[in-house]
C-alpha cells in the first residue's frame, strides 16, 4: 500500500490536525471539526488514525547499530526540575574532538522519533545529546497522546533550565571540541531560539518550524542561525517578520529558508505530513550548517 502524504488530506483537516497537536482543540474537537470533511465521526476517526506516527516504519538507525555508541545518561540540573535524563549518542570510532549538538524534541518528549535523528547526527560525526523535558513527570510515555497531555502540565521555566544544563554538559565533554549546535523542532524549535538568547557562546542554531522569541530578546543572539520554514504554517509563520526585522536590527547572521507546500512537521518521517523533498534539502542544509560553524 502506497505510504500516505499530506496530498492525501483535506488541508482544512491538516488545520485541525495541527490545532489538535498543539492543544488548541481536543481530541472530540478534532473529531467533530474534520467530520464535515471525511464524510462523517467515523472518517475523521480513521483519518486521526492515520496521522499518528509510525516510528518503525521510519527508523533509519537502528540502536545496535555498531557504528555508534548510545546511552542514557542523568546529571543534576539545580536550576530546572533537580535531575535530567537524556539521551547521548556518539560515533563509535572518535578521532580527535568533535564538534555537539543538542537536539530538542516537539511538544511529545524524547520519542523514537528524536532518538532515530540523535544518532542519525552521531553517524555524521557529531556527539548528539537529547532531553527528554518529560523525565520529571515520568518521561514520553509511550503514548501521543499521553505525551501531549502531560507536556502541558511541565513548568516552562524548569524545563528550559534544564536544557540550559543540557548544552553547558555537552560544551564541557572532554570528548567534545568545545563548540556547541542546537537543533529542534517544531517545540524544539522554538526551544532552539530561546537558547540562542541564552547562550553567548552558541556556534549554531537551526530551529526547524520553532516560534520566535520577543523581539526585545534578539540582540542577545551571538550564534549564526538557520531557520527552516513550512510553507504551509500560518501559526508558526506569522511571526517571522517581525523576528526577521528584529534580526536584521541586531545584524544577527542568519539564513532562512521557506519550503513552499511543505506542512508543519515536514521533517518528521513518522506521519503523512513528512515532506520527502523538503526534509532531505533541509537536513542537507542542516548538516551543512553544522559542519560549517562547529568544526576546525
Amino acid at each position: 500500500m502506497p505510504r500516505l502524504t499530506a496530498r492525501d488530506f483535506a488541508p482544512e483537516v491538516l488545520q485541525l490536525f495541527d490545532q489538535y497537536v498543539h492543544g488548541a482543540l481536543s481530541r472530540r474537537g478534532f473529531v467533530q471539526s474534520a467530520a464535515k470533511y471525511t464524510a462523517g465521526v467515523v472518517g475523521a476517526e480513521l483519518v486521526l488514525q492515520q496521522l499518528a506516527p509510525n516510528f518503525a516504519a521510519a527508523q533509519q538507525v537502528q540502536p545496535t547499530d555498531k557504528r555508534i555508541v548510545a546511552s542514557f545518561v542523568e546529571l543534576p540540573s539545580p536550576q530546572g526540575y533537580g535531575t535530567l535524563r537524556g539521551y547521548l549518542v556518539k560515533p563509535a570510532e572518535v578521532r580527535g574532538k568533535l564538534p555537539t549538538v543538542l537536539v530538542v524534541h516537539e511538544n511529545r518528549g524524547l520519542n523514537p522519533h528524536i532518538e532515530d535523528i540523535t544518532r542519525r547526527l552521531a553517524l555524521d560525526n557529531f556527539i548528539a545529546f537529547a532531553p527528554d523535558a518529560l523525565f520529571p513527570l515520568g518521561g514520553y510515555p509511550g503514548d501521543e497522546d499521553k505525551a501531549r497531555t502531560l507536556f502541558a502540565t511541565l513548568d516552562q521555566s524548569k524545563t528550559r533550565a534544564d536544557f540550559i544544563t543540557a548544552a553547558a554538559m555537552l560544551k564541557a565533554l572532554p570528548q567534545g571540541n568545545g563548540k556547541l549546535g542546537v537543533v529542534g523542532f517544531c517545540y524544539g524549535g522554538g526551544m532552539a531560539n530561546y537558547l540562542a538568547t541564552q547562550l553567548p557562546d552558541l556556534a549554531a542554531a537551526v530551529p526547524f518550524y520553532g516560534g520566535q522569541p520577543p523581539a526585545e530578546d534578539v540582540v542577545r543572539i551571538k550564534a549564526p542561525l538557520q531557520l527552516h520554514y513550512a510553507g504551509n504554517d500560518e501559526r508558526i509563520n506569522a511571526g517571522w517578520p517581525k523576528y526577521e526585522e528584529a534580526l536584521k536590527a541586531a545584524k544577527v547572521r542568519y539564513e532562512a529558508h521557506l519550503y513552499a507546500g511543505a506542512q508543519h512537521g515536514f521533517n518528521n518521517d513518522t506521519t503523512p505530513r513528512f515532506d520527502a523533498a523538503a526534509a532531505q534539502l533541509a537536513w542537507q542544509r542542516t548538516l551543512a550548517f553544522f559542519n560549517q560553524h562547529l568544526r576546525g
